[in-house]
């Protein structure tokens, strides 16, 4: 860490569905957290706008950036392109305020190996059960059944990733998985005690994969 009082980043990942997304706009809502907004190669969902949500951009644009180095993070997922483009990201840091990303394992992996000079915390976000995932797809807008039968193919192999986080989170209840992540933070940042028991999560992630 420089001499100066740098920002942080916050990394939320999880299989689709899992929250993290609600989780990420809670931090920016309730800690001024500001949000990393992806670009991406897929089009909008309802009520997704654009600057706000992601950078929707096409192929070419995306294919640019990548040419250009301009990425932080970039990874394919359910054959779209995501990624977090670096100097936004770097500037906020260097003025101290906090940064969280809403990636996924490909991208975290990309930003714990750049090894940046600020401190960086990871969380992995599970949902209470597979059936709780699938209905959460399910009323999510997916209302194509092979969306979600894919979504739910995919979450037995990200949850595999779940390892390589510093913490992973039970979203059974939004509040209640905030204020764990909260409190996991503000430890993390002040070398305090952790409420955070390896064991438990370990054994869900059996229970998750069995």
């Amino acid at each position: 860490m420089s001499i100066k009082k740098d920002g942080i980043m916050v990394i939320l990942s999880s299989p689709s569905g899992a929250g993290k997304t609600t989780l990420v706009k809670l931090l920016s809502k309730k800690k001024n957290y500001n949000i990393s907004v992806s670009h991406t190669t897929r089009k909008a969902r309802i009520n997704e706008i654009h600057d706000q949500d992601y950078y929707f951009v096409n192929h070419e644009k995306f294919q640019s950036l990548i040419k250009n180095e301009e990425f932080l993070e970039y990874a394919k997922v359910f054959n779209h392109l995501y990624g977090t483009t670096r100097t936004p990201v770097i500037e906020k840091l260097e003025k101290g305020e906090n940064v969280v990303f809403d990636i996924d394992w490909q991208g975290a992996d990309q930003i714990k190996n750049k090894k940046l000079n600020y401190k960086l915390i990871t969380f992995f976000v599970l949902p209470p059960s597979k059936q709780v995932l699938f209905e959460r797809l399910s009323n999510r807008d997916m209302k194509d059944k092979l969306i979600v039968d894919e979504r739910m193919k995919e979450f037995s192999r990200d949850v595999l990733h779940w390892i390589n986080y510093d913490y992973v989170v039970i979203n059974d209840n939004i509040d209640a998985c905030y204020s764990k992540i909260n409190n996991l933070i503000d430890a993390e940042i002040n070398s305090g005690s952790k409420d955070y028991d390896s064991d438990y999560i370990r054994k869900h992630v059996e229970f998750l994969t069995s």
